[in-house]
């Protein structure tokens, strides 16, 4: 990891040890909070009915705990509290809704997978040998970064979050954009691609789960 670099991780990496190396280091990490883990608060920053952002420290029962102070959020949603941990004791360098955010969108790893695999076709190797495999390997994930990058300009010109656009979508119109660009009826990719994005299916629909995250997020952290 650079330094000033962050690390999103689950409760199998969550040791004392570990938490002050990347304090030491000047590396920051995002990750939740074991039950049963003893904690101190020495600084409250934000409690409301439905999070709670504070300073503590951690390991208060182990021969070796952490010398670090950490950072705690914890967010009661949909009838559950759920804590997170970090060495970014400063909200203005990471608000607890982005500390939250982040740690949901660790599955984006497991969505890029998903893409690659079933979309890219990926599943399939086309050779047998070592070199064959690392070749596809490669050309399948930086062809993804370019679609990712294609979806994010598409997303911004919507006016969209990311979320509501569909990789798959948008990587079966490049067929269509082909199409306009042999009959000389569009130049740029992008705005082909805004202009019919509603033909296209580009956007997902907002389905009643989708909306009701909306609402939970407005009544936990308000307004933006």
């Amino acid at each position: 990891m650079p330094e000033r670099g962050l690390l999103i991780f689950d409760l199998g990496f969550f040791s004392f040890l570990w938490f002050d190396d990347f304090t030491d280091q000047q590396k920051f990490f995002v990750t939740r909070l074991r039950q049963k883990t003893a904690y101190r608060v020495t600084q409250m920053l934000v409690h409301s009915p439905y999070y709670r952002d504070e300073l503590i420290e951690v390991g208060l029962h182990h021969s070796h705990p952490c010398r670090h102070p950490l950072r705690l959020v914890s967010v009661w949603w949909r009838g559950q509290w759920y804590r997170y941990l970090t060495n970014v004791c400063d909200p203005a360098r990471l608000s607890a809704r982005d500390i939250c955010e982040l740690y949901r969108r660790r599955w984006r790893l497991e969505d890029a997978f998903l893409v690659t695999k079933r979309v890219l076709d990926l599943a399939y190797l086309w050779k047998a040998s070592a070199n064959g495999v690392q070749l596809q390997l490669y050309a399948t994930f930086l062809f993804y970064l370019v679609l990712l990058n294609v979806c994010q300009q598409v997303a911004q010109s919507l006016n969209e979050p990311l979320e509501r656009i569909s990789v798959e979508m948008v990587f079966r119109a490049f067929y269509h954009y082909s199409r306009a660009l042999i009959r000389s009826e569009s130049t740029e990719l992008v705005p082909y691609l805004v202009q019919h994005a509603k033909l296209l299916g580009l956007v997902k629909r907002q389905r009643k789960r989708h909306r009701e995250i909306h609402d939970t997020e407005q009544i936990v952290w308000g307004n933006p």
